[in-house]
């Protein structure tokens, strides 16, 4: 409702100490002035109290508004009155820049905000979202431009290397994630299979000669991967079994599975790596899909080959597609997480695509990207709290 022209425009701010009842009190008095509430605002923190009210009273009740003043005397509230225009706000393009960081000192948080106020953003609000594993908050944004935004963010976040910094568009889109599919190898588990398997086969340094020879761009991936497997040929299942024990998760990922799945996002994973441990994975987390590639096994050993297509840059891509499509969720509704150049393509197509402790050239062409070492941490981009994770917890635990 907009104010008519017989009422002024009012905002009244109370703050102090936080209780029961304060909202309904001050209401109750608003029902007695006969105002009309155009609009209410209300954050506490540490048990204090900041609530704005914008009403409506009429020009000609100087004495109507004093019954607020008498409201804060009683409850020992400080209430201020402010006169403002009564244009209704316009509506803005609502951006939200989250911060992350292992502790977020004053300097660092004004980097952030530098950043939006030189790309011309206006913070709105700013909501803490975790003090662990680390420090988060978001800030909602309006106005400024937010391609401007994004550069000067990369740039406060190479100048800080504690801080991680991330913008959004705010709206349905950001809130309607359905869909989200992980790297494994360096992502959800802290290792790399095929060095594992190599350690195993006594053959570490030929696997590492073969995969610096990719990276120095003198193989493609798939060549890379078909000569590296050659090279474990004849190693037995027991040994699999070993690489299997050797493999650690990421911190913060059995949270981050447990937490999507509870918030009904549908989870997948994709890798350059092997089935033989991805699937032991996706069932071991309760995720839905996962594809990689498969070592051909006869009479217990590995014959040095691979069975089927390899799962390379374009097929991570394609999977997200598939698995999108079987889920019937929009491409929009995704998000990607991955570390290296062979998850470029899945992180470009997808509605979000993040880079976990990438490489430079990653986390340069995604759309954020993270260098704690939590991959829970990731839940903070998504606007999810420790607070709703840990009562997520408890209530299942009751």
């Amino acid at each position: 409702m907009e104010a008519v022209s017989d009422q002024r425009t009012v905002l009244v701010r109370v703050s102090g100490p936080d209780e029961p009842g304060i909202s309904a009190g001050l209401f109750s008095v608003l029902a007695e002035l006969g105002a009309v509430v155009l609009d209410v605002e209300q954050v506490v923190v540490r048990r204090r109290l900041t609530l704005d009210v914008l009403i409506g009273v009429p020009t000609d009740d100087d004495d109507a508004l004093k019954d607020l003043l008498l409201f804060g005397f009683k409850r020992q509230l400080t209430i201020d009155i402010e006169d403002v225009e009564d244009t209704p706000t316009e509506y803005r393009t609502p951006h939200v820049v989250t911060v992350i960081g292992p502790e977020l000192t004053p300097s660092e948080l004004k980097a952030a905000a530098d950043a939006i106020a030189d790309g011309n953003g206006n913070i709105d609000r700013i909501v803490r979202l975790s003090r662990y594993p680390v420090m988060s908050y978001e800030f909602s944004i309006s106005d400024g431009d937010a391609d401007v935004i994004r550069r000067n963010l990369l740039a406060a976040a190479a100048a800080n290397p504690g801080m991680d910094l991330a913008i959004q568009r705010q709206g349905l889109s950001r809130r309607a994630k359905r869909l989200v599919i992980l790297d494994v190898d360096s992502t959800l588990i802290q290792d790399e299979v095929i060095d594992l398997l190599a350690e195993q086969a006594g053959c570490g340094p030929e696997v590492a000669a073969v995969t610096e020879a990719a990276m120095a761009g003198e193989l493609d991936f798939a060549a890379s991967v078909r000569a590296r497997v050659a090279l474990l040929e004849g190693l037995d299942e027991v040994a699999l079994e070993r690489a299997w024990r050797q493999l650690r998760l990421t911190p913060g990922a059995r949270t981050f599975c447990r937490t999507l799945q509870r918030l009904g996002y549908t989870t997948a994973l994709v890798s350059g790596g092997f089935s033989v441990f991805t699937e032991r994975l996706r069932r071991d987390l309760g995720i839905a899909y996962a594809r990689a590639n498969e070592l051909e096994i006869i009479d217990g050993r590995l014959t040095g080959r691979l069975v089927g297509p390899i799962v390379d840059r374009a097929a991570k891509a394609r999977f997200l597609h598939e698995v999108a499509e079987a889920e019937g969720v929009p491409i929009q509704q995704t998000v990607a997480i991955g570390d290296g150049a062979n998850d470029l393509d899945m992180l470009a197509e997808a509605g979000l695509g993040i880079a976990f402790n990438a490489k430079p050239v990653v986390r340069d062409a995604a759309d954020t990207s993270l260098r704690v070492p939590y991959l829970d941490a990731i839940l903070f981009l998504l606007g999810v709290s420790r607070e709703e994770i840990e009562a997520a917890d408890a209530h299942l635990d009751t």
